[in-house]
């Protein structure tokens, strides 16, 4: 990857990390002779509106309840190719997960440490949000004032909702490992307590003795599947902890470290206790609980540092390196989610599409050909074709998709701007119906519409229109299933402001399928 030289005003150094949505650089602000981290929303994803939405969304978050536990925003902005950015606080100090990689955190400092996560998540609660992803690669740690000391800070609110938007929510998302049982349950509502559990995982991992197998590796959020569970320790000391008298149902097993206080124990099985009305709350009561099941820890303050190298300090958000590629044909049926209500769809790549199906440069009136899509366009939009990313074939491929628009490569970035996204998943048909699939698609600050049935060239489609207050007044998810093959066809459509009520109907009526 090569680096930009600037992005906006700021000098770029080097690349901090790469996430599955998010490219995240270290720049300097010159004005302000300091560095900061840049947040770039990755090119795969851009042309994805509830993608786009949800980073910008983090950002706007992050910056309303701009608080000392969370990571701060200084400034949103676009890249010329239309990508938004955001300008956040640089955590120098690394991340959790580069802390328990070098080496186990001497219990007391790993009881300070939780009880100061707990309190940032706190923060989250008291404003009705819901972060959803808790995780060891989104605890940081930046410098405070003394030198030597650390602020513990909460960061990648990718996957968080506000409580009156999460209520009765049906996507799923979260890292197994750190995700609560009712996050995999597409009839579930995800509250606080799902944040309690994720705490309380977090707390077995601090204080265990043999890490998790979803926490000793890297967190990756997941979609649609059930959690990893921990993996059983090979040895035989120290017993496992009884966690009281009475523990709650179904609470994971654990295995603390001997200094452990029983009423911590106690207090770590009830926080991940398998059904949410077993668990405490919000992390403020589960905060308060692990302080008087510690004991007088005395003020809590900075962790210590693990001995041995942590390595270089990370960035906001979890910026990981690109995993290892699968072998062909392997790759796992999962997607990758982007926001909390979405499976998130993009176009990774976009090449030309074949005007009319017989080369790059013969365009044959108005149709355009990728893979097994074909689409007639309306007059004045042009086509390129493009895969789906995070939807993956039988082959292991991404499975094919089609952007077309006045300027397809601008439609997604800009709000003034037609256009629609054409995707077609065997793997999205095999987890999901058409008004399944729409119903995780919700969009926010917009009024939903009731759901439609229509049918156009052979083809059954569910159809639901939203009208938003920013942004593009309108937008259209449509999805049906493919009439000869078993595949799910995605239409997401932005429509003309002085397009006519035929305009959808006619455009899905051009979309032809093989």
């Amino acid at each position: 990857m090569t680096a930009p030289q600037r992005i906006g005003p700021y000098a770029v150094e080097r690349l901090l990390g790469v996430g599955s949505f998010a490219t995240v650089w270290l720049g300097y602000d010159p004005l302000l002779h300091g560095h900061v981290a840049i947040k770039v929303l990755a090119e795969n994803w851009s042309h994805d509106l509830r993608v786009r939405e949800r980073f910008l969304d983090e950002a706007r978050l992050l910056r309303r309840l701009e608080h000392e536990r969370l990571i701060r925003v200084h400034a949103l902005g676009e890249l010329p190719d239309g990508r938004p950015y955001a300008v956040l606080a640089w955590a120098d100090g690394g991340s959790l997960r580069d802390r328990l990689a070098a080496g186990e955190i001497p219990t007391p400092a790993a009881l300070r440490l939780l009880g100061e996560i707990c309190a940032g998540v706190a923060v989250l609660h008291r404003h009705g949000v819901v972060h959803r992803d808790l995780t060891p690669g989104n605890i940081l740690f930046r410098s405070a004032d003394p030198a030597d000391a650390e602020r513990v800070l909460i960061a990648d609110l990718g996957l968080a909702k506000a409580l009156a938007a999460a209520s009765g929510l049906t996507a799923r998302a979260g890292t197994p490992g750190y995700m609560a049982p009712e996050q995999d349950d597409p009839g579930a509502v995800v509250d606080t307590r799902a944040d309690v559990y994720g705490l309380g995982r977090l707390g077995i991992r601090l204080l265990g003795t043999d890490p998790p197998s979803a926490a000793a590796g890297t967190d990756r959020p997941r979609v649609a599947a059930r959690p990893d569970p921990p993996r059983a320790a090979a040895r035989p000391d120290p017993p496992r902890v009884a966690a009281g008298p009475d523990p709650p149902r179904h609470a994971p097993e654990m295995r603390l470290r001997e200094d452990v206080p029983p009423a911590v124990a106690a207090v770590l099985a009830q926080a991940t206790a398998h059904h949410p009305a077993d668990r405490y709350p919000d992390a403020a009561a589960l905060h308060a609980a692990l302080a008087r099941a510690s004991g007088p820890v005395g003020r809590p303050a900075a962790p210590a540092r693990a001995s041995g190298p942590v390595g270089r300090p990370a960035a906001v958000g979890p910026v990981r390196q690109p995993p290892a590629p699968r072998p062909r044909g392997h790759r796992s049926y999962r997607s990758r989610l982007a926001g909390a209500a979405v499976v998130a769809t993009a176009v990774l790549g976009l090449v030309a599409a074949e005007p009319g199906g017989v080369g790059p440069d013969r365009p044959v009136g108005g149709t355009y050909t990728t893979g097994p899509l074909t689409v007639t366009v309306p007059p004045g939009w042009s086509a390129a074709g493009a895969t789906w990313a995070g939807q993956y074939g039988a082959d292991g491929e991404p499975e094919p998709a089609l952007v077309m628009s006045p300027q397809p490569r601008r439609w997604a970035a800009d709000p003034r701007l037609p256009g629609a996204f054409v995707g077609l998943s065997a793997s999205t048909a095999a987890r999901a119906t058409p008004a399944g699939f729409l119903a995780e698609r919700t969009h926010d600050d917009c009024t939903q519409a009731p759901a439609r049935a229509t049918r156009q060239a052979g083809v059954e489609w569910t159809v639901v229109a939203y009208r938003c207050d920013r942004g593009r007044p309108q937008i259209v998810e449509s999805a049906a299933l493919h009439p000869g093959r078993p595949a799910l066809v995605y239409v997401q459509i932005a429509p003309p402001a002085e397009s006519g009520p035929d305009f959808v109907d006619t455009l899905l009526a051009g979309v032809r399928l093989r």
